[in-house]
């Protein structure tokens, strides 16, 4: 019996539930089991009056007459009374998803650290002599790893202690000696320090951006608010001032209202857009970050070095670190135009309607921001614009995927159209232009222009061309001047000549610049000026051959 003492509480223990024997049974084959554990077992398995062990499988036709064990249930009693050889609790086994010891026989126990110089893993049995012997204790223990093979050297079978810098890799000392000799190398400690600080200063880095996100976040909430409020509020005096026009004008108040309601969703909705960029901006970096201090809880040299170098780079931030609020005017020029409608009444409606349409208002939430000093500047407002095929007078060709307008000898295959200029050869962008823009147009030929206009631009008529009237700007060349014109003013400007020519435009302050581009850039015109609706881009190739392209910048 006190053999017995020292066998381990797996020898008594029922593999069904794991525990020590109650009322132990034993089938033919020599296992045994708890009564009720084999009698739950058969009772609940499909067997088709075929009853097997549980261990073995052996089968058995007939249902064994189970009889309790008397000698093992004394056995058990026993050594319940005398002390069982203590014996790990069942969670203390490694699972499927665990690290096992590589020392235990048997049934494995969880490894509890992981050794870098014996590249293997201890339970905590078999981990104590990395703790009490001299000889392992300059040996580096880590959380359990299943990677440890990854720290051997596939060519030599050596542990790799050290990095080579030239190449991005662990090698060991024989790889040192042969094809990574003359290389930049440190010991792969001395790297992982590095690369720990490294990864720091990129946390911190990451912080500091989500801080400053979750600030404009802040203030473009606060915007969200300001453009209700203000709604509300013109939406406020419209009402009531189209109450005193309600017999002559219902139907135009209502249509009002709609609009300001309109508009009033786009800008909440184009602010909440931006809103949502920056959150997700956030959930990006935060995401990130959380990798990192992932990565940063590393204590395997190698792996960290591994996992370190499989990350991408840290993109550098595009995102403004404030966000600038203009004083709030949304509306106050639909109050004011509904108020002047109140005073000229029918004679003036459809004009005023025209001024106050908000289809035509965008409103910037940043303030405007200081104009560009250098062609990197001006290149970083650059942005991709194409050609209004509708638009386009019957005698231009537009190539290059309608970036480009060359005026030809016969008329090409338009549709008709309502927007199609019909007296000059010219046409325009088929994007709209608010905020900053800027773009550079190459030309080919003897007279061309390059403009700006507004949509309602007349197609037809002597005033249809760009500079012409008041409802666009244009810079042309002619042979060898320059000229500037806008409601049919004509202004000489002088400057270098250059087949290209940059335009800028910040819409909502109100300024455009044309340059002659070159080696260098050269201010040839420049408008201040108060723009009331969104622009186009435009050009105008007057003589047979000549071409205009927009340019695509990077």
């Amino acid at each position: 019996m006190a053999q017995a003492g020292v066998l381990d509480r797996e020898t008594f223990s029922c593999s069904i539930c794991l525990e020590l024997l109650k009322d132990p049974v034993g089938l033919a084959c020599g296992h045994s089991y708890c009564m009720d554990c084999i009698k739950t077992h058969w009772d609940q398995e499909d067997c088709k009056h075929v009853y097997s062990c549980p261990q073995c499988r052996q089968t058995f036709t007939l249902r064994p007459v189970l009889m309790k064990n008397t000698i093992i249930a004394d056995l058990v009693e026993e050594l319940k009374k005398t002390g069982l050889q203590a014996a790990p609790a069942d969670h203390c086994y490694a699972g499927p998803e665990d690290m096992a010891c590589d020392f235990c026989t048997g049934r494995k126990l969880k490894a509890l650290k992981s050794c870098l110089q014996c590249l293997a893993s201890y339970c905590e049995k078999h981990l104590q002599p990395h703790y009490e012997s001299p000889t392992f204790k300059k040996h580096k223990l880590v959380e359990p790893s299943k990677n440890l093979q990854e720290n051997l050297c596939s060519r030599h079978n050596e542990v790799m202690k050290i990095f080579c810098r030239t190449d991005q890799q662990c090698i060991c000392y024989l790889c040192l000696m042969d094809e990574h000799k003359g290389h930049d190398t440190v010991s792969a400690a001395a790297e992982f320090t590095e690369k720990q600080k490294e990864l720091e200063g990129s946390r911190l880095n990451i912080q500091k951006r989500i801080l400053d996100v979750e600030k404009d976040v802040k203030v473009l909430q606060q915007e969200v608010e300001a453009i209700n409020g203000s709604a509300d509020k013109a939406v406020e005096h419209s009402e009531k001032t189209f109450a005193e026009l309600i017999r002559l004008i219902p139907k135009t108040s209502s249509d009002v209202k709609q609009q300001l309601r309109s508009q009033q969703e786009t800008e909440v909705s184009r602010v909440k857009d931006l809103q949502e960029k920056l959150e997700l901006d956030i959930a990006d970096l935060k995401r990130r970050d959380a990798e990192l201090k992932t990565l940063a809880q590393y204590e395997d040299h190698n792996q960290f070095l591994h996992d370190y170098r499989s990350l991408s780079a840290l993109s550098e931030s595009t995102h403004s670190s404030s966000i600038n609020i203009r004083p709030l005017r949304y509306f106050e020029d639909v109050t004011a135009a509904v108020s002047e409608a109140r005073e000229k009444l029918q004679d003036v409606l459809r004009e005023t309607w025209t001024n106050i349409s908000l289809t035509e208002i965008q409103v910037d939430v940043l303030l405007p921001q200081p104009e560009p000093k250098t062609r990197a500047d001006f290149l970083r407002c650059s942005r991709g614009i194409t050609l209004d095929p509708n638009t386009a007078y019957t005698y231009l060709l537009l190539s290059d995927g309608n970036r480009k307008a060359t005026c030809m000898g016969k008329p090409q295959s338009y549709p008709r159209h309502t927007e199609r200029f019909t007296v000059y050869p010219q046409v325009l962008s088929t994007e709209s232009l608010t905020g900053r823009w800027y773009w550079e147009v190459e030309w080919r030929g003897v007279q061309v222009c390059v403009a700006v206009a507004y949509k309602n631009i007349s197609r037809a008529g002597d005033k249809c061309g760009f500079g012409n009237n008041d409802k666009s700007w244009a810079l042309y060349w002619f042979s060898n001047r320059y000229e500037f014109r806008h409601n049919n003013v004509h202004t000489p400007v002088s400057g270098p000549q250059s087949s290209r020519i940059g335009v800028y435009l910040d819409h909502s302050a109100g300024v455009l610049s044309f340059y002659s581009v070159s080696e260098t850039m050269t201010l040839l015109h420049r408008v201040q000026t108060t723009f009331t609706q969104p622009l186009y881009a435009g050009v105008g190739v007057w003589s047979l051959g000549t071409t205009a392209e927009f340019s695509e910048l990077k």
